[in-house]
């Protein structure tokens, strides 16, 4: 099934699922990333821009022909005015949901109705096949390590292998060896905004923000009694 019109959220949330497992090992970090992914992509679009470090919509008229995106650039505008790295974690479980439906709709993912504890109903999503999944993660790999000049990757797949680097998705690091490829994984983040000014201090708050949830997440997993 070919990835190429997939939206960023969408290509981040399938790269931050385990293929062969029906549930996400952490629900709140994947959607930070996906929400970051929206609101990247919303900034890269020219839909949302940087206000002294908020994000603003750029016309309120204006849409991007995605529901997902979509539904994040309304909530942002009746919304009262939040930093980039607020809007990384404020309700952004409603972005994952918006963008699960989506990708079931689609058929990259297939929708199981259960109930919890037997009462509470519930929609588990499993990833339809492997394919997708894989090849996501062979561009991306090859996108942060292969031979491509940054300056000639799309600002979008720029911007994808980041984030994902930034929120610690290890089959792009293989033995978590994220050194290595920090100058090149810096490079693409630039790369990311390059064709708005104010778009890199969007795509390196967001950034940064996926990175401290991470963090915070892979700490409490290590916690005692976690």
């Amino acid at each position: 099934m070919p990835t190429g019109s997939l939206s960023l959220p969408a290509r981040l949330y399938l790269l931050g699922r385990d293929a062969t497992k029906s549930q996400v090992t952490d629900a709140d970090q994947l959607s930070r990333l996906v929400r970051a992914g929206a609101l990247t992509e919303l900034a890269q679009r020219g839909l949302l821009t940087d206000a002294d470090g908020i994000a603003m919509p750029a016309d309120p008229d204006a849409q991007a022909g995605d529901p997902v995106l979509d539904g994040l650039l309304e909530l942002v505008e009746e919304s009262r005015p939040h930093e980039w790295r607020t809007w990384v974690g404020l309700r952004a479980r409603v972005t994952l949901d918006a963008v699960q439906a989506q990708l079931a709709a689609d058929g990259y993912l297939r929708a199981e109705r259960k109930r919890v504890f037997g009462l509470f109903p519930s929609v588990a999503y499993e990833v339809d096949g492997t394919a997708v999944v894989d090849d996501l993660r062979e561009k991306a790999r090859y996108l942060l390590a292969g031979p491509v000049p940054v300056a000639e990757v799309p600002e979008r797949d720029a911007a994808l292998v980041a984030l994902a680097v930034a929120a610690g998705l290890c089959p792009l690091l293989p033995g978590g060896d994220r050194r290595r490829h920090e100058e090149r994984v810096e490079a693409l983040a630039e790369r990311g905004g390059a064709s708005v000014p104010a778009l890199k201090t969007a795509i390196q708050e967001v950034r940064s923000a996926v990175i401290v949830g991470s963090a915070a997440a892979a700490s409490a997993s290590g916690a005692p009694g976690s």
